[in-house]
């Protein structure tokens, strides 16, 4: 490793992507040294994944609760629910995790600078009025809430602010129709809040395959959240009742509180990077290569600040996959095909390939295997809720292009059978499978009739 430096590598961002790829280095006898300015963890352990579906395993409990009726327990009523109780075991849990990746990068030899570092050039930082050297410089800074350019905005929570909220709305508006959006939406209705999501469009999870976004939407009406489609935000203000958002055809939604779900950007300003000519899309996304190299030399990007795949494992995968480029001899790229995604609502979606509209704008002739059926638990609890399954098939070939479901189990199931389609599964395959009797994902391994 180089000497005439302070250290071989230098990362700005302990995130998911910053940390793997940092502590990956120090394990080959890299000097490392990562500069954060805030918890260690990032989004995902800090203000994301994690404490979103500590909140969705403590909103489920209402169902729970309900449902056991149904198997003989004595439940009169749901008991009262403690949201700063809740609020306190989550930030008790963050903080453990916080310590626990102190460690790990102490474990590791990875020097961590808690303090806002910024470029000077390829081979060069500053933090707090001191420079810092080393060969090769990593941007792992992630991504930050997009808030809507609109009016009075400014009233309205990030999903950042509501991870802290003191107290659980009565009443929430949410703006935006993506997996935060609906996310929250749903686990603040698991609460007892009343919800009522606003989007442009006319279905929620732009992106995702089409049975299955419709399906959600019927389950969270279902559940008592109001969506209104084809609503586009003019202007937030405070009125008698709290907040109301106007569209820009004059209809209107009154809250306690809102929160802008808008999506994330590239968490890139203030790093000096155009004026050591790291070059940046429109959105502030660093550009890089499929070795996730930057416009200058020296200096690489991964994660959510790279607005690939803005996904925690691929994160991590990317950073590690540096790592071992760099510094073990061993050239590594990621493969970003078949990449298993979750939303964790209730109930939960589970997806991996492509969705129909992909597979069909991407030339393949698709046969399609759907099934929908009540779960085994619901006929006892009573509960209207459905299952939805959904198998993509290329016709010419019989491999299985995608996996689809709506169903609580469904991101369990889906990582499984991502393993098999980075295999190239077959329908085929799939067929000749014994299913496990009796669970809902054995309806992969079932599924006969096309439709």
């Amino acid at each position: 490793m180089a000497t005439d430096t302070d250290f071989d590598l230098i990362t700005i961002g302990a995130g998911s992507g910053g940390v793997a790829g940092s502590r990956r280095a120090a394990s080959y006898g890299a000097r490392v040294a990562i500069f954060e300015n805030s918890r260690v963890g990032g989004t995902c352990v800090i203000r994301g994944c994690v404490p979103k579906k500590l909140l969705m395993y403590g909103a489920q409990f209402r169902d729970a609760f309900e449902d056991s009726r149904g198997f003989g327990w004595a439940a009169d009523a749901a008991p009262g629910f403690d949201w700063p109780a809740l609020l306190a075991r989550k930030n008790a849990e963050i903080d453990r995790l916080n310590g626990l990746y102190k460690t790990m990068l102490g474990t590791a030899g990875v020097t961590l600078i808690e303090q806002r570092a910024r470029l000077v050039d390829g081979q060069t930082v500053e933090a707090g009025g001191r420079r810092y050297t080393a060969k090769t410089i990593l941007i792992a800074t992630g991504g930050r809430p997009t808030m809507l350019p609109i009016p009075g905005i400014k009233l309205a929570m990030s999903s950042d602010d509501l991870l802290e909220m003191p107290e659980l709305p009565k009443r929430l508006l949410v703006i935006g129709g993506g997996y935060i959006a609906v996310e929250f939406a749903s686990i603040c209705r698991g609460f007892g809040a009343k919800v009522e999501i606003v989007i442009r469009g006319q279905h929620i999870l732009n992106g995702f395959d089409d049975d299955i976004r419709i399906a959600l939407e019927a389950e969270l009406t279902r559940r008592g959240i109001t969506i209104h489609n084809g609503f586009v935000p003019a202007s937030l203000e405070t009125c008698a009742s709290g907040l109301r958002l106007t569209a820009r055809d004059g209809r209107t939604v009154e809250a306690d509180k809102a929160l802008c779900a808008t999506g994330r950007h590239p968490n890139s300003s203030g790093l000096g990077l155009e004026a050591v000519g790291v070059q940046t899309d429109e959105q502030g996304a660093i550009r890089v290569d499929d070795w996730s190299r930057t416009s200058l030399p020296g200096v690489y990007a991964v994660g959510d600040v790279t607005n690939r795949v803005n996904l925690t494992p691929v994160a991590i995968s990317e950073g590690r996959a540096l790592a071992e480029t760099l510094y073990n001899n061993t050239p590594t790229q990621v493969n970003y095909a078949n990449i298993p995604t979750a939303v964790f609502t209730n109930p939960a979606i589970g997806t991996v390939g492509l969705t129909e509209q992909q597979a069909r704008a991407q030339g393949f002739e698709v046969d399609i295997y759907r099934t929908g059926f009540r779960p085994m638990k619901h006929t006892l609890s009573g509960r209207e809720e459905r299952v939805l399954i959904k198998l993509l098939v290329d016709r010419a070939t019989e491999r299985v292009l995608g996996c689809h479901m709506l169903g609580n189990d469904g991101p369990e199931i889906v990582q499984g059978l991502a393993i098999a389609l980075n295999c190239g599964a077959t329908k085929r395959d799939f067929d000749r499978t014994i299913g496990l009797h009796p669970s809902a994902a054995e309806e992969f391994v079932t599924l006969r009739e096309k439709l």
